[in-house]
């Protein structure tokens, strides 16, 4: 082989275990975006998120969605909050037996601000605006209506593998299987 000549691999796993944010979602769409130019044909992204910021997470989604690759998700732990959306964009969708997945409505923190009623009002066109972005997302991905999405916002409840298989975010509970040799890319951020 030349030197600098590169073996193309047709699947490579990705492991994401941060919170979604502007900085870790570049990362996870960078390192995609190569994989996508070095013609991988299936990328196994192994997941565990406890969320963070919506429109970082619609990002994700809808980039991950139009990549050249195969998509499977596989939620290693706790996939909460936007990181089901992020899960969402896998053609194939699993989770371990212990896995979780956390549903809740969308919040803003708030610290040392003046607030006034247009404050408010603009604050509530956001949160209904993310809501329903995640919203169409969960109902077009998986079996869950749209009622059933806004009961899961309101009850800001934690589900077991079996619902997920149950309600088609995943299609089977199994435990995540690296090939030998299978290349391995895990993102480290600082806390």
């Amino acid at each position: 082989m030349a030197a600098g000549a590169q073996t193309k691999h047709d699947l490579v796993f990705v492991s994401f275990t941060a919170e979604i944010s502007q900085t870790t979602s570049e990362s996870l769409l960078g390192l995609c975006a190569n994989l996508a130019t070095q013609r991988v044909g299936t990328v196994y992204l192994l997941l565990s998120t406890p969320g963070g910021s919506v429109s970082s997470g619609i990002t994700i989604y809808n980039t991950l969605r139009a990549m050249p690759f195969k998509l499977v998700t596989h939620n290693t732990g706790s996939v909460n909050s936007i990181g089901n959306a992020v899960f969402l964009a896998g053609e194939e969708r699993y989770a371990c037996p212990n896995a979780t997945f956390m549903f809740h409505g969308v919040g803003l923190d708030v610290q040392n601000r003046r607030i006034e009623q247009k404050d408010l009002r603009e604050t509530l066109g956001m949160i209904v605006a993310e809501q329903t972005k995640i919203g169409a997302v969960i109902t077009e991905r998986t079996k869950i209506s749209a009622d059933e999405v806004g009961q899961l916002f309101l009850e800001a409840v934690t589900r077991d593998p079996d619902y997920a298989r149950d309600k088609g975010i995943i299609q089977e509970i199994r435990d995540v299987q690296i090939p030998p040799g299978v290349p391995v890319h895990q993102f480290v951020f600082k806390r």
